[in-house]
């Protein structure tokens, strides 16, 4: 079985997705983690196309990488011009890069309706820009730009090409399926014949375009292909590049290929996330092998068989990938679905199962007005909590008051007018009755002002607890500004992060209850009882 070689370009091609863009130093924290991951070539980018990419080119030489070659991208030589007095391969080679891609036209039709040049002298753009660089002593691949819709415009001269490149000493030709519209059928049928007319490496690089891009990279790789090119989340132009993420396991786990270590491959998940999260990007929730929701249960009978054997229902064990197994509570949920999150939590139930029947009543008759405990686990487990006869709650809600005022602000100019919100808390402590009053943006902002004024002074800890997410969902529209809403609430201590809920017809109540939630659990959790 052949070694395959991980080329990552999310540090180009993963950039062209809309809504990205990396700093310099960005990329740098980008290749460090794709290092730890095992990746053996680096795209950083287009050394001369903008002073980013050159910014990185000049950082990337002095770092340590263990087993990453970082590789500068660009064209082949301009039609008409030497390469010696090409600037744009002139600024490949002063990047220092040891490894360089050079995009060079496959398709007949884009030579002569896109480059506006002779198929001779595209042939002779390729040969002589791979020859520069060997002669330089740089490695060089050869993206095979338009390849699969040029095999099937016009398969000799994409041979031509490829063997052009080979001829002149280039390392790998990598097959691209730039418009992303091939089917693997098709890739199949063209890396075999290919493979069959070549003597030099082969690679991949699939785009989205018809969500086949995994599935035309496997293809490949079944078909003799020895490095595969793709992005880390599949970020990309337009529909996105081959996701790594899903292409690595596929390729160790299903089809048993030593590319990366059992180590390196339980790093997937934290790499998956810190580019999304360098991208400041959410993270793909429902991303296969890495998403948050790729090995979560809901279904009761789901999580019951997988009590008797973990793998009933999962493909792979999620350690494997360095992601975890969620069990998900909802109207939906069977007796398993609480035991196993009770025992994960440490809450004992009786064994007669009355307490798990008269939750499971709860947890429906709360979600039909509007409760939804899939995304706040943290108000499930104080539910849990709440079963037990020794639970006292840290502080129980007296009353609230929140007073929303339209006042003319300093200065301003006439009709113009501020909105003050002030919120007052009432609650006990014990058997001591804490009041706090306290101004905020907003009348959500002022309820959480004024409950932490009215508990720091028991519990100093709470400092600690950010609100850093609130979401309303109004549920049904049709009665109007009387709907019932949902309001998801997410904190974070600096170290973890949890969701809680609340749901009425009052967006102030809704807002409380998740809001109140969000505190009695990270003091439940951090025992400060």
């Amino acid at each position: 079985m052949p070694k395959i070689e991980l080329y990552d370009t999310t540090l180009r091609d993963g950039a062209q997705r809309e809504g990205v863009s990396f700093t310099a130093t960005d990329k740098l924290k980008i290749a460090y983690k794709l290092d730890e991951l095992g990746v053996e070539y680096v795209e950083g980018g287009w050394p001369g196309a903008n002073p980013k990419d050159s910014e990185f080119f000049a950082l990337a030489r002095n770092a340590r990488f263990q087993q990453t070659t970082v590789v500068a991208f660009g064209s082949t030589r301009r039609r008409d011009t030497k390469c010696e007095d090409d600037s744009s391969l002139k600024a490949l080679l002063d990047s220092g890069a040891r490894a360089v891609t050079l995009v060079g036209k496959c398709s007949a039709r884009q030579v002569t309706q896109v480059l506006e040049t002779t198929l001779s002298e595209n042939i002779e753009m390729v040969a002589s820009s791979v020859d520069f660089f060997c002669r330089q002593g740089v490695r060089v691949f050869l993206d095979a730009e338009h390849f699969f819709d040029g095999w099937k415009d016009d398969a000799d001269y994409a041979l031509k090409v490829l063997k052009a490149a080979q001829e002149a000493g280039c390392q790998c030709v990598v097959l691209c399926d730039t418009n992303g519209g091939s089917l693997p059928s098709e890739v199949t049928e063209a890396v075999r014949e290919v493979k069959s007319r070549l003597t030099l490496k082969l690679g991949i690089h699939a785009h989205n375009d018809a969500e086949l891009a995994v599935a035309n990279t496997l293809a490949a790789v079944s078909e003799g292909v020895e490095q595969v090119q793709g992005t880390i989340n599949g970020f990309g132009e337009r529909c996105g590049n081959a996701n790594l993420c899903s292409i690595i396991p596929a390729l160790k786990l299903k089809m048993g290929y030593e590319l990366i270590s059992e180590q390196q491959l339980e790093k997937l998940t934290e790499v998956s996330r810190f580019v999304s999260e360098t991208a400041n990007l959410p993270p793909e929730a429902f991303a296969p092998y890495v998403g948050l929701s790729a090995f979560s249960h809901k279904a009761g009978l789901h999580v019951s068989g997988m009590a008797r054997w973990k793998n009933a229902y999962q493909h792979i064990d999620p350690l494997l990938v360095g992601n975890t197994k969620r069990v998900l509570i909802s109207e939906q949920s069977g007796r398993a679905n609480i035991m196993q999150r009770a025992q994960e939590i440490g809450v004992e139930l009786s064994s007669n199962g009355t307490e798990i029947a008269e939750l499971l009543n709860r947890i429906k008759e709360l979600e039909s007005r509007g409760f939804q405990y899939e995304h706040a686990v943290a108000s499930f487990d104080l539910l849990l909590y709440r079963t037990s006869h020794q639970y006292k709650k840290p502080f129980e809600l007296v009353d609230y008051m929140v007073v929303i005022e339209k006042d003319r602000r300093r200065g301003a100019e006439q009709h113009e007018y501020g909105v003050l919100s002030e919120a007052m808390v009432k609650v006990k402590v014990g058997n001591k009755i804490l009041h706090a009053a306290s101004e905020g943006d907003g009348p959500v902002n002022a309820l959480d002002n004024a409950l932490r004024k009215s508990l720091l002074d028991f519990y100093p800890g709470l400092a600690a607890v950010k609100l850093t997410d609130y979401k309303v969902r109004i549920l049904e529209e049709s009665t109007g500004t009387e709907s019932q809403v949902r309001v998801l609430i997410e904190c974070m201590d600096g170290v973890e992060q949890w969701r809680t809920v609340g749901s009425s017809a009052n967006i102030i109540e809704a807002s409380w209850l998740a809001l109140s939630d969000s505190l009695e659990y990270w003091l439940v959790k951090h025992s400060h009882l």
